[in-house]
């Protein structure tokens, strides 16, 4: 008697694990904080203008092998009114990358890459001024192959 198995379980299992796995993967390799809608990256919210404009500082990493790093981002509002970042750096893993800004209350996160693939996430915390960031950063450099995973802290002040 021969038995005759079917590979279409076993098939339609691994469609609804990847379908279900791999946008929590990506969300996690590039730094995209959990629950966050990717989709309204940069969405400008009440209160938000006051990010505009030119704001620098300097990190350090967490990690005795990385040096730190100063940072300038330029945030202005695109066409469609959401707040996005042009940042420069002075790090040997990243030159530049642009950025989307998100905003909910004092929280702010700054998140993007170059066009090597090189990404960087930014979370940030507003004093009450509106003029200081108190931030934490994620810096994967390991897709141009010139540094790998690299997080620390620092500060954002505008000018």
């Amino acid at each position: 008697m021969t038995r005759k198995v079917s590979l279409f379980p076993g098939l339609l299992l691994v469609l609804i694990v990847a379908t279900i796995a791999l946008p929590r993967l990506h969300a996690f390799r590039f730094g995209i904080p959990k629950n966050q809608d990717t989709s309204n990256s940069g969405t400008s919210q009440p209160g938000s203008s006051s990010l505009k404009g030119t704001w620098s500082g300097s990190f350090f990493s967490g990690h005795s092998n990385f040096p730190g790093f100063t940072m300038t981002v330029v945030i202005n509002a695109n066409s469609s009114g959401h707040l996005v970042g042009d940042a420069s750096l002075n790090s040997e893993c990243l030159k530049g990358a642009k950025l989307q800004v998100t905003v909910n209350g004092s929280k702010v996160v700054l998140a993007g890459s170059d066009q090597e693939g090189d990404s960087l996430t930014v979370h940030g915390t507003l004093d009450s001024t509106n003029t200081l960031m108190q931030a934490t950063y994620i810096l994967n450099g390991s897709a141009s192959g010139r540094c790998e995973t690299d997080d620390g802290t620092g500060n954002l002040s505008k000018r």
